[in-house]
């Protein structure tokens, strides 16, 4: 598993019954773990790290499928290129890929009916001006899209006026979708939504967002993220989610976690660990 630590990952799926769930990559961005994870002074292992010493993170959607309908979670951060500046939490980043993939996935972005997204930073609402998505409806939580203003690294007041006769709000518990619901985990930005996706065979996928990072967030859920709008908020719903996240059943998907973003969370008389799942 070690080289899957540190590489972006390709198309991936997983099958709940009649739901089919598969990450579509967009990008992938770089994290400095020690401006992203400020005050932890624990060595990251060598194994999550690329050459240039940083996490690497995946960026890219969760394409839900049930029969003729299709739900995307995040769309990405659209076509991006820029380099890593010097002390920023973010090393380079590229992006520019989500669109070609749904085609070749066989679900081009005008058969999206909706986007939920997790919130409102850029490398997850990427594309939402792009004509490909024009038929799509915008779903955030309803403090997410109340509370814009004040998310850092949202899109600009432009953007977001554009989109706005687009955007439904939705609230903690709604099912946006079949077997799809709302999963309120405030902390990262004010309205930051979790989605959880309950297959017909007995497994439910809870998509998490930025609640995490890294993999090794499981373990340490008490690490402060830098960029995170309320820090200990943020704490408290990872220690909430690493519990769910061992119950039988329960998949998580990690929309950032390099090429291990389907996993489970086990606890064999220690620090809870992520174990890939892949299929």
């Amino acid at each position: 598993m070690s080289e899957r630590l540190s590489r972006p990952a390709g198309i991936r799926s997983l099958q709940l019954g009649e739901t089919k769930v598969t990450y579509v990559p967009d990008g992938v961005a770089q994290l400095s773990p020690r401006h992203w994870f400020p005050d932890t002074t624990d060595t990251i292992a060598p194994s999550y790290l690329d050459e240039s010493g940083y996490l690497v993170a995946s960026v890219g959607g969760l394409l839900v499928e049930r029969a003729d309908r299709a739900l995307l979670i995040d769309s990405g951060i659209g076509p991006v290129s820029a380099p890593a500046e010097p002390g920023n939490p973010v090393g380079a980043m590229s992006g520019g890929t989500l669109l070609d993939n749904l085609t070749r996935l066989g679900r081009p972005a005008d058969r999206i009916e909706a986007v939920a997204f997790t919130h409102l930073h850029g490398d997850h609402v990427g594309w939402v001006g792009h004509e490909a998505l024009s038929g799509a409806e915008f779903l955030f939580s309803e403090a997410e899209w109340q509370h814009r203003d004040v998310v850092h690294h949202a899109p600009p007041a432009e953007v977001l006026k554009e989109m706005e006769p687009r955007v439904r709000t939705v609230t903690d518990g709604e099912e946006i979708f079949p077997g799809v619901r709302v999963l309120l985990t405030p902390g990262h930005t004010p309205g930051h939504a979790a989605y959880v996706i309950s297959g017909d065979d007995g497994r439910r996928v809870i998509a998490f967002g930025d609640a995490f990072h890294t993999p090794l967030q499981m373990a340490h859920p008490e690490w402060r993220v830098s960029v995170d709008h309320d820090a200990e908020g943020a704490i408290a719903f990872r220690r909430r989610l690493v519990e769910q996240l061992t119950e039988p059943g329960t998949v998580g998907f990690g929309i950032h976690f390099a090429d291990v973003q389907f996993g489970r969370v086990a606890v064999d008389g220690g620090a809870p660990g992520w174990e890939p799942v892949d299929e």
